[in-house]
């Protein structure tokens, strides 16, 4: 299938890092205020009280229909949690997903944080899904093929004995929040497009500490693992340039 990947211009590039910095500052502010008491509904509160000061809109509120301003995952949960009056515990692992829409352009990004984990399997889990986001990056230049991107983060995945999950994905990103191309997070390396400076790319990988079957909850939204072992999901805007990589989504 013929993807229609949009390559930015130079002046669209400037307005995309605006953006994702914007995300990136907010992002690290909500993920240093997770800590045991406090509520998804008041981190979702506070997404919104900052990105109101950036002078921006909360790129997830009301996307397709979902009713929250920022994507709060727990343990099991993989992706898409919505927040409200759960409470933090210790021994959580918090999963923020998050964007900010800013002069027509969105960042996208992801974080994993865990809250006073003792469980060296489950420290395993985040510290190499966070690495397998790194993996993927690395390979990032023009010329190499979408699927380097992939492979690399499957390998640093399995590698640690972590699973990929499969029916959910990477993506461009832009002037829309997911735009072509799709970008898995397993596959051999040497196929689809080639990478090509001024494309922008959300690379996600969502990683499980047990199997990688995954089901959505009744409420339409929340992605669990089958099995109940936890998750855990890291994501930066990624621009491709001349030189390689340049990762957007950064908190400066």
């Amino acid at each position: 299938m013929k993807q229609n990947i949009v390559i930015k211009t130079p002046e669209e590039l400037e307005k995309m890092r605006v953006a994702c910095r914007k995300t990136g500052r907010v992002l690290k502010k909500l993920a240093d205020a997770v800590e045991p008491g406090i509520t998804t509904g008041d981190l979702d509160a506070m997404m919104r009280r900052l990105t109101a000061e950036e002078g921006g809109k909360a790129t997830f509120l009301n996307y397709n229909g979902f009713p929250g301003a920022v994507c709060i995952s727990i343990n099991d949960e993989v992706i898409h949690g919505i927040p409200g009056k759960r409470v933090v515990l210790p021994g959580d692992v918090v999963s923020l997903d998050a964007g900010i829409w800013y002069d027509g352009f969105t960042g996208d990004s992801a974080i994993t944080v865990m809250v006073g984990v003792t469980d060296p399997d489950v420290i395993r889990l985040v510290e190499n899904t966070r690495k397998a986001l790194a993996a993927g990056i690395a390979v990032v230049r023009p010329g190499a093929h979408l699927s380097d991107v992939s492979h690399a983060i499957q390998c640093a995945a399995e590698g640690a004995g972590l699973s990929v999950v499969r029916e959910f994905v990477g993506h461009g990103v832009g002037r829309h929040l997911h735009e072509d191309p799709q970008i898995p997070n397993y596959g051999a390396p040497g196929h689809g497009p080639r990478l090509k400076p001024g494309m922008t790319l959300a690379i996600e990988p969502m990683l499980n500490l047990g199997q990688k079957e995954v089901s959505i909850l009744d409420d339409g939204w929340t992605v669990v693992t089958r099995d109940g072992k936890p998750s855990a999901h890291f994501e930066h805007t990624v621009a491709v340039l001349e030189g390689g990589a340049e990762v957007l989504t950064l908190a400066n």
